[in-house]
C-alpha cells in the first residue's frame, strides 16, 4: 500500500477535505452521521461530521456549518469545487446515525440518529450525489477513515469490529 502523506482529523460538527494520497477520518459517531464525498478521478474526498438534521432549527446565524446535514454537504461540496473536484463526478458514502437511547418503555426517544440519516440521504439526492455504500442505524457508536488510495471507507463499530464499504 502506498504511504499516506496527509491524514486529516475531523472533529464533530467539523469537515474539512483531503487530497491525494491522503486520508481522512472522525470519530465518536454515535447519532452523529459521518459524510464522505468524493471524486474517484482526482482523488480527493471530503468529510463532514453532522450533528443535527437541519440548519432551520439554529438558534443563531453564527454556527459551525458542519453541524446540519443541509449547511454541511453544501459546504463540503463547494470546499472540493474549489479544490478542482466536478460535482458530475462526486460519489458519497456514510455511516453512522445509531439510535444510541431509549427510554424505559422502550421507545426511542428524539430520534437523532434515525433523522440524521433521512436528512443526510435527501441532501444527497438533492444535490444529485449518487450514496454507493452506506452502515447505518443500529445502537452502537462508529469511527470512520476514508482513503483516497482505495476509496474504500473503513468503518469501526463498536463491540462488532470493523468493515470496509
Amino acid at each position: 500500500m502506498s504511504k499516506v502523506l496527509g491524514a486529516v482529523k475531523v472533529g464533530i460538527a467539523d469537515l474539512n477535505v483531503v487530497e491525494h494520497p491522503g486520508s481522512i477520518s472522525t470519530i465518536g459517531l454515535g447519532s452523529c452521521v459521518g459524510v464522505v464525498i468524493y471524486d474517484e478521478q482526482i482523488r480527493i474526498a471530503g468529510l463532514v461530521h453532522v450533528m443535527l438534521p437541519d440548519s432551520s432549527i439554529a438558534k443563531t446565524e453564527d454556527f459551525k456549518q458542519g453541524k446540519f446535514a443541509d449547511t454541511g454537504i453544501a459546504t463540503l461540496i463547494e470546499m472540493m469545487l474549489q479544490k478542482n473536484a466536478k460535482k458530475s463526478r462526486m460519489k458519497a458514502k456514510i455511516a453512522g446515525g445509531a439510535q444510541m437511547f431509549t427510554n424505559q418503555s422502550g421507545k426511542d426517544t428524539i430520534r437523532i440518529g434515525p433523522r440524521n440519516i433521512d436528512a443526510v440521504k435527501e441532501v444527497l439526492t438533492e444535490h444529485n450525489i449518487p450514496l454507493l455504500a452506506e452502515d447505518v442505524g443500529g445502537n452502537k457508536g462508529r469511527t470512520i477513515e476514508f482513503s483516497t488510495e482505495s476509496l474504500l471507507l473503513k468503518v469501526r463499530t463498536i463491540q462488532q469490529g470493523e468493515q470496509f464499504i
